[in-house]
């Protein structure tokens, strides 16, 4: 191994290390990037660029009225030259997570010439291993996790600490909980109709340690993305109010014999504009996950509901 100072020798260690690029999850590749090129450094636009540079590959500004229509960034290699293109005037968090994402897109060509058995990604499938490198590398595992819980699973209180969006946020939480806790959480944005909200981003997690503490045959319950925002529910109280909400206990069972499930939402208001609103839900017997989140916002408490949130 030569040098670091180049896509191909990185992809030779990934090789090397794992036998195969396909053995490497992105969280693998994610570790080993930061454990190469981040060490100490913390993955900023700066940082970054830095890294970027090092490796061959030129990082560049592009206007927004210059820039694809729906796409926050793009790449291109030409002979030896490779160029990341971000849009100008996209927040920071964006542009760092644009230049790691090229970047694993970059390498994924790369794999296949290094080791001919290996099938590259097709287009889609590429993209989602593009977020999830990008994902990993800005929010470490171990240390987010840790915050998740420190910060009883607040998305927008972590989004302000780790500088990230919500979105990328909620979708990591789910990430590095999976398996260990049974976990829904949606963020609601203002939809296409006039004082309309929909579901944007979800994720959810089971508890594999103990398969009973999953809420099965209740898929309706939980809004997937582009689900509006119905009437009575906790996030159209919020809308209304502004005010961060809580249901103690979500029964699903006609009985209602049954311990349920808990539900804390938040709104995020920005000069007294609300722009979007964030629900957690867990059962309701690991209340205490939430514990912090609701020491820190004093939701408005409501009681019961019984099979919808």
């Amino acid at each position: 191994m030569k040098s670091f100072s180049d896509l191909r020798y990185f992809c030779e260690y990934i090789v090397k290390k794992y036998g195969s690029p396909s053995n490497a999850s992105e969280e693998d590749k994610a570790q080993e990037f930061r454990k190469i090129y981040l060490r100490d450094l913390p993955p900023d636009i700066r940082t970054l660029r830095a890294i970027a540079s090092a490796c061959g590959v030129y990082v560049n500004g592009v206007e927004s009225k210059n820039f694809p229509q729906n796409i926050r960034g793009y790449h291109d290699v030409f002979d030896d030259k490779r160029n990341i293109y971000y849009k100008k005037g996209d927040t920071k968090s964006g542009i760092e997570n644009t230049v790691l994402h090229e970047f694993r897109e970059m390498i994924e060509p790369v794999f296949a010439e290094l080791y001919t058995d290996y099938s590259p990604l097709r287009t889609n499938a590429v993209h989602m291993a593009a977020n999830k490198f990008a994902t990993a590398v800005l929010l470490p595992k171990e240390e987010f996790r840790d915050k998740v819980y420190e910060l009883g699973f607040d998305v927008i209180a972590l989004s302000k600490l780790y500088s990230k969006s919500c979105s990328q946020v909620l979708l990591r939480m789910g990430e590095v909980i999976q398996g260990s806790v049974f976990l829904y959480s949606a963020l609601y944005e203002p939809g296409p109709e006039v004082d309309s909200w929909i579901v944007s981003y979800w994720t959810g997690s089971a508890n594999n340690d103990d398969p009973d503490a999953n809420v099965y045959g209740a898929d309706g319950l939980f809004p997937r993305k582009g689900r509006s925002v119905a009437p009575g529910s906790i996030i159209d109280m919020v809308i209304k109010t502004k005010k961060p909400h809580m249901v103690r206990r979500i029964t699903i069972l006609d009985t209602r014999e049954d311990d349920g499930l808990v539900a804390i939402a938040r709104p995020l208001v920005i000069a007294g504009d609300l722009v979007k609103v964030v629900l957690v839900v867990v059962l309701a017997h690991s209340i205490g996950l939430l514990q912090p989140q609701i020491d820190h916002n004093n939701p408005v408490e409501v009681e019961e509901f019984h099979k919808h949130l």
